[in-house]
Order: structure tokens, then C-alpha cells, then sequence
């Protein structure tokens, strides 16, 4: 049992390294050899806990998806009075978290790019990443519906309103390179404020 303990730890351990080595050259200048130097272990070790640089890769997206939602478990447990309060912290924290890893999120846009070049469809797995976000604004809407604090609201329509806002925080972190976070938390309480008159 220890033996697997450790493993998954250095595994782990090597995740959290190599996320910083994506973020710094991008994922096309990233080799096995520069993950394995950061680790301070050989190549032929790495192979041991993953078998390509894309592996990796789609671990340390996962591990930041992972830390996102560590974020939000800790929103929706916060004890928020209403819908709309709980609503506006979940799209903060997930802009917030963007924006406190935007070379990452940078790498991850320019690779999703370079699969669409290779006639493969980035939104599926654009869509199969943020599904979790999805359920939970509609989780948050349905049950502010049942309450009557978002009465006559699409939650389809809704969900793709909050959607689309999150997705133009992601392109002004990570192409423009910029984030008004002021200018960010009013549409977001203008979009959620409106929905409960």
C-alpha cells in the first residue's frame, strides 16, 4: 500500500512541476527531458509515471480544473444567504483562479488552437472540461427558481449568459493579456441582479 502512496505523491509532485513548465515555454517548446530536469529525475524515470509529454499535459489541465473546483466546493459551502450572492462568488472565484494562472491558461488556448489546425475539435474538449461549471450554474438557478428569487428565467439561457461571460474573462486573460476585474464584477452583477426582478 505504501508503494502506491508514493507513487501517486511523486506523480502528483511532478504534475505540480511540470504545470510551471508548460506555463513558462508553452507547450510546444516543452520536452520530456526539460520535465524530467525540473523534477530532478532522468527521462527514463518520468516514463514510469507517464508515457508522453501529452499525457502530462492533459494531467496538469486536469489538476488545474481540480483546483478550480477545490475553489468553488469551498463557495458553495460558504453559507451564502442567496442564489445571486452564491452565483456571483462561483463566476468570481473561477475568473479569479484564471487570472491568478494566466501563462497557463495562455499554453492551454494555444494548444486548443493547434488542435483545431489538426482537424480535431477542441470544443469537445473545451466542453467536457467545464461541464462541471455548467451543472452547478444551473444547480444555483433551478434551485433560486424553486425559491422564487429567479422567477420567469430561462436556466438554458441563463447558463450560456454566465457561460459567455466566463468565456470573455478566459480571452481577455489569456490573449489580451489583460483582466479588468472591476469592469468584470459589474456585468456579472448586472447579468445576476437582473434576473431576480
Amino acid at each position: 500500500m505504501a508503494v502506491v502512496v508514493e507513487h501517486e505523491k511523486r506523480r502528483a509532485e511532478i504534475l505540480g512541476k511540470s504545470l510551471s513548465v508548460f506555463a513558462e515555454e508553452g507547450y510546444a517548446d516543452v520536452t520530456f527531458q526539460k520535465i524530467a530536469d525540473r523534477c530532478g529525475i532522468t527521462r527514463t524515470t518520468l516514463y514510469h509515471y507517464f508515457k508522453d509529454k501529452r499525457e502530462i499535459f492533459s494531467w496538469s489541465i486536469k489538476q488545474f480544473m481540480a483546483k478550480i473546483e477545490q475553489h468553488l466546493r469551498k463557495v458553495m459551502a460558504s453559507g451564502l444567504s442567496s442564489n445571486a450572492e452564491l452565483l456571483k462568488a462561483v463566476l468570481f472565484s473561477i475568473i479569479k483562479t484564471c487570472s491568478d494562472h494566466r501563462k497557463l491558461l495562455t499554453v492551454i488556448l494555444t494548444y486548443l488552437l493547434q488542435l483545431r489546425k489538426a482537424g480535431k475539435d477542441p470544443e469537445a474538449k473545451i466542453r467536457r472540461r467545464t461541464l462541471r461549471w455548467r451543472h452547478l450554474f444551473s444547480h444555483i438557478l433551478i434551485n433560486g427558481q424553486r425559491n422564487g428569487e429567479f422567477s420567469g428565467v430561462s436556466i438554458k439561457d441563463a447558463n450560456n449568459l454566465f457561460y459567455s461571460l466566463l468565456e470573455s474573462a478566459v480571452f481577455h486573460i489569456a490573449i489580451l493579456n489583460t483582466i479588468d476585474m472591476e469592469g468584470i464584477s459589474s456585468a456579472i452583477s448586472l447579468a445576476v441582479d437582473n434576473l431576480s426582478k
